[in-house]
């Protein structure tokens, strides 16, 4: 039923079991290949939500087949945070609870079949979706060190019930599939029965629709890469750990194109925006050259300075802390929420600090005097979300160094500023 050749040198395997009927299958068709062939160990995840009481006795049910397979299971308790989609949130936690566990090469099995497929496919229709969200759920995808695997895909869910049947096997009936309040309980449980009556194929036929507007994906994904790679030059090295793109480049190009660069560059960093929300896009594409605006999104935020768009998440979007005294220059200083700093300086000095602008700071610049700090980074062109978190290093009450910018700084003392992370663990 299913082919496992392509994952057999993966250093672990793991299946994502919620003791329903398709994860227990592949279970069991996992155990039977794993008895009779040379196999990576297997271990079974359970997901324990906590959402309805119902959910209490599953993982005993689990625990009793994996015992009579001779697998080993490993329940995982989860918060789910409420939102606007309960069964988003418990997605979200449970991906990555599933990502928390997997080590560099491993394997997750999930048990999404050809029914899934479709039905995501006309639920997303039915939400407007884009290609993007269209396109066909993939066999594989990278899921924290590790990659998920869903080996199922090909094959219907009346296929899976058979077998179940056919092995004697028992699994969890969810009493919240039936909720029909659920959308996609309605469209499975409503919709698609009554689709099948006058095309009975199509689930086939839905789940065959949504491969061809994954290959349409890739296409525009392949263009979009040789987008990005022109739009990502000409930052300053000074940034490089910034991830940014070049506004004019963007420029050139029509709205629907700059939308697919977008998309496939953001959709690496943040959930995306739905269609409405891409009018923060031309705000801040089309925003007066001196203007400040950020396009806001669900895990980090656009900003615009000095010709480009700037992506910024983690530690970026929290405080910096200081001033900070620097005990011992030789030893790289951690600035909270700020990365950290070094010290290149040829001789010995006491009294080192760490501070941020605070307004009014001059710098002795050899050879030029007494600079006002603003008008120096101004022409350095620093990024202005930059410079209210950029590390000054003081003497006393003395300025002699800006991280990162070798001309602001006394020829003999330079301050190697490594960036916070941009980062939120997007799963």
């Amino acid at each position: 039923m299913i082919n496992l050749t392509p994952w057999l040198k993966a250093p672990a395997w793991y299946i994502a079991f919620s003791g329903g009927l398709d994860s227990t299958v592949l279970l069991h068709l996992l155990a039977n290949h794993a008895r009779s062939h040379a196999s990576p160990p297997l271990r079974a995840l359970h997901i324990h939500h906590g959402l309805q009481s119902a959910a209490d006795a599953w993982p005993a049910h689990c625990q009793s087949i994996c015992d009579q397979l001779g697998i080993e299971l490993q329940v995982i308790h989860v918060q789910v945070i409420p939102g606007a989609s309960l069964e988003q949130a418990a997605r979200d936690a449970r991906y990555a609870a599933l990502a928390n566990v997997l080590g560099r090469g491993d394997i997750l099995f999930t048990a999404q079949h050809r029914d899934d497929q479709a039905e995501t496919l006309l639920f997303r229709l039915l939400r407007g979706a884009g290609l993007r969200g269209l396109a066909a759920m993939p066999s594989q995808r990278s899921l924290g060190q590790g990659n998920l695997v869903r080996p199922l895909l090909d094959v219907s869910r009346q296929q899976l019930h058979d077998y179940a049947q056919a092995h004697g096997l028992s699994w969890i009936e969810d009493p919240s599939n039936s909720d029909t309040a659920f959308a996609r309980n309605y469209l499975r449980g409503e919709v698609f029965p009554v689709l099948q009556q006058r095309w009975p194929q199509a689930s086939q036929n839905l789940a065959r629709c949504a491969e061809h507007l994954g290959e349409a994906l890739g296409l525009l994904d392949e263009m979009a890469q040789g987008d990005l790679a022109q739009a990502g030059e000409g930052a300053s090295p000074a940034w490089a750990g910034l991830d940014s793109l070049d506004l004019a480049v963007l420029g050139e190009w029509s709205p629907a194109r700059q939308r697919n660069a977008l998309q496939y560059w953001l959709s690496r960093r943040t959930r995306l925006p739905d269609t409405r929300h891409w009018a923060g896009w031309a705000d801040l594409r089309d925003a007066a050259g001196d203007a400040q605006p950020i396009w806001r999104l669900a895990d980090g935020q656009l900003v615009r300075s000095h010709g480009r768009v700037w992506w910024l998440s983690g530690d970026w979007l929290k405080q910096p802390v200081g001033p900070l005294a620097w005990g011992d220059p030789g030893v790289a200083l951690a600035l909270p929420n700020n990365g950290n700093v070094r010290l290149a300086c040829t001789r010995s000095m006491d009294g080192l600090h760490v501070s941020y602008r605070q307004g009014g700071e001059v710098l002795d610049i050899p050879g030029r005097g007494r600079r006002d700090l603003k008008r120096l980074l101004n022409e350095l062109q620093v990024p202005h979300f930059v410079r209210p978190r950029l590390p000054l290093l003081y003497c006393g009450e003395r300025l002699l160094a800006v991280a990162n910018l070798p001309s602001l700084a006394q020829a003999d003392c330079q301050l190697h500023w490594q960036l916070p992370t941009n980062a939120q663990g997007l799963s």
